[in-house]
């Protein structure tokens, strides 16, 4: 049987044109168009940065333009007849960040200008939306058909500034102005269809557009952006025993590491796992496994808010929600929940139809690592590659399982680094400690402030091997930290767990701000 070559990967690639000339992969998703068009005439969508939306635009640019030479062998081709063409306009807020009102408005009328001068018109109108209007008209009246309008990253103007009160107000008047048009033109437009990461109040943003669909949390489109397993196995196969054999593992056993890495995201429930497809393509590219997503840039504004909303990393993790809870305007929200899901930091787990509970998690290792790499700089400043170096050597100790030898380590490296600020309560270094301990990826789970019948554990890591009980002191001792454990018979609500299990006392000098001394007792062989 012959096999198959790998093929070029569209790493970094949004333009669906580019992808099918140049022989790219490209993973079909043009049967979701007609579930599109079925659907409504004016829909959004929400998923996280770096997850297709633009490649989905541009897909959907190059369908309503009629060039149906590019969708040969693709799933669309054997649904559409007609391959009507229709005038596309298309705009991308992508490049709208980090500007003040005046910028945005000339940011609004530049992208403007660039449509109409792909229709041959031209406007010397200051105001975007009285433009984007009439741009809507002329372009129907010229060609004598519906125009269909695509909007990209809609909110990209506003992410920056969500956690500022002063600012965010502003913009949203600007956008919110800018849009207003797609109402009254209704019977100019063929399609809109706007994308985005968050998701504000439909209100404050697209005005009266209340026909305004949001397919997001719909199960129909799921797998609309981002690549399933059974895509993955099945349109990538080469490319896949390509990394197996680059990295002399077996196919299944890459199977079972990409999906670690990158897979867990479920839009709705139910839903198949979908894998981060940037961060996919890059380990299928690279043939190497890394934290891609992240690497490629932590947002500023989901430190701000995690800040602004006094969020501690270890409450970052399960928790039980209603839809209205995080399939919310991020504008006026009372929690972080919203922000977090639908940037791609939660997402659902499981869902209860009693209840109507859906339950939030990290989706994979990726996510978390980065996610705690990115917040340990509020615990300890200006932690460098150095730091890094630590973790990874504390890694190999605990899997040697010589916590005593990474508690030295940590102790050593404490001394070298500067805190942040606020460093007098027990809190801040069961927070720094989770933080760390998260970082060995191979330990997934770690909890902070375990109830147990006596009190709460102030850390629980299991691993493979051992379930260790970690009480800490602030200027005390080890012993007093051993002390409790044993008064509270903290071990037994753990009896069950089947694993031998490990007291730790760690005591931590507030002068010093490091571990001043720590005891390891086990409580089985």
């Amino acid at each position: 049987m012959e096999t198959k070559q790998p093929r070029l990967l569209p790493v970094g690639i949004q333009t669906f044109e580019k992808i099918i000339k140049g022989g790219y992969l490209y993973v079909d998703k043009t049967a979701f168009i007609q579930k599109m068009l079925r659907a409504s005439s004016y829909i959004f969508l929400s998923r996280p940065r770096r997850f297709g939306k633009s490649l989905l635009v541009s897909m959907l640019q190059s369908y309503f333009e009629g060039r149906k030479e590019l969708f040969k062998g693709l799933d669309i081709e054997k649904l559409e007849t007609e391959w009507t063409e229709y005038p596309v306009l298309t705009f991308s807020l992508a490049a709208g960040k980090h500007l003040d009102k005046e910028q945005l408005e000339r940011y609004l009328l530049y992208i403007l200008a660039e449509n109409e001068r792909r229709f041959g018109i031209s406007s010397d109108k200051i105001d975007p939306n009285i433009r984007l209007s009439e741009l809507i008209q002329h372009v129907s009246e010229k060609t004598g058909k519906q125009a269909v309008v695509l909007i990209d990253e809609y909110d990209a103007p506003l992410l920056d500034v969500v956690h500022e009160d002063t600012q965010l107000p502003i913009l949203r008047q600007v956008m919110r102005n800018f849009y207003s048009p797609l109402k009254d033109c209704d019977p100019y437009l063929k399609f809109v269809f706007i994308t985005g990461i968050t998701k504000f109040s439909q209100l404050s943003i697209f005005s009266e557009l209340n026909n305004l669909k949001n397919i997001s949390m719909n199960p129909d489109f799921s797998a609309v952006c981002g690549i399933t397993t059974d895509e993955m196995l099945t349109q990538m196969s080469a490319e896949l025993d390509g990394f197996a054999e680059a990295l002399t593992i077996s196919r299944d056993e890459a199977v079972s590491r990409l999906k670690e890495l990158y897979d867990g995201y479920h839009f709705t429930w139910p839903s198949p796992g979908i894998l981060n497809p940037f961060s996919l393509l890059n380990a299928l590219q690279d043939r190497r496994l890394n934290n891609y997503w992240f690497a490629s840039g932590t947002p500023t504004y989901l430190i701000e808010m995690l800040r602004k909303f006094d969020v501690l990393p270890s409450d970052i993790g399960a928790m039980d929600a209603l839809a209205e809870e995080f399939d919310a305007p991020t504008e006026g929200m009372n929690s972080i929940i919203p922000l977090l899901y639908q940037s791609g930091y939660l997402t659902i787990k499981r869902w209860d139809k009693d209840s109507r509970l859906f339950t939030l998690d990290i989706p994979n290792t990726e996510v978390r690592t980065g996610l705690m790499n990115s917040l340990l700089p509020l615990y300890v400043q200006r932690l460098s590659g150095r730091g890094m170096t630590m973790v990874a050597k504390m890694s190999v100790l605990l899997k040697r399982e010589d916590l005593d030898g990474a508690l030295k380590l940590l102790r050593a490296f404490l001394l070298t680094v500067p805190y942040c600020e606020n460093t007098s309560s027990e809190g801040h270094y069961q927070q720094m400690l989770y933080i760390i301990f998260s970082l060995l990826a191979q330990y997934d789970s770690i909890d902070v402030e375990v109830r147990t019948p006596t009190g709460r554990v102030d850390m629980v890591m299991r691993t493979d091997r051992r379930l260790y009980i970690f009480e800490l002191k602030l200027n005390a001792s080890a012993e007093t930290a051993i002390a409790q454990i044993d008064l509270k018979d903290y071990p037994s609500r753990f009896a069950l767990c089947q694993l031998p299990i490990v007291k730790v006392g760690i005591n931590f000098n507030l002068h010093s701000r490091t571990i001043e001394d720590w005891r390891i007792t086990n409580d089985a062989p």
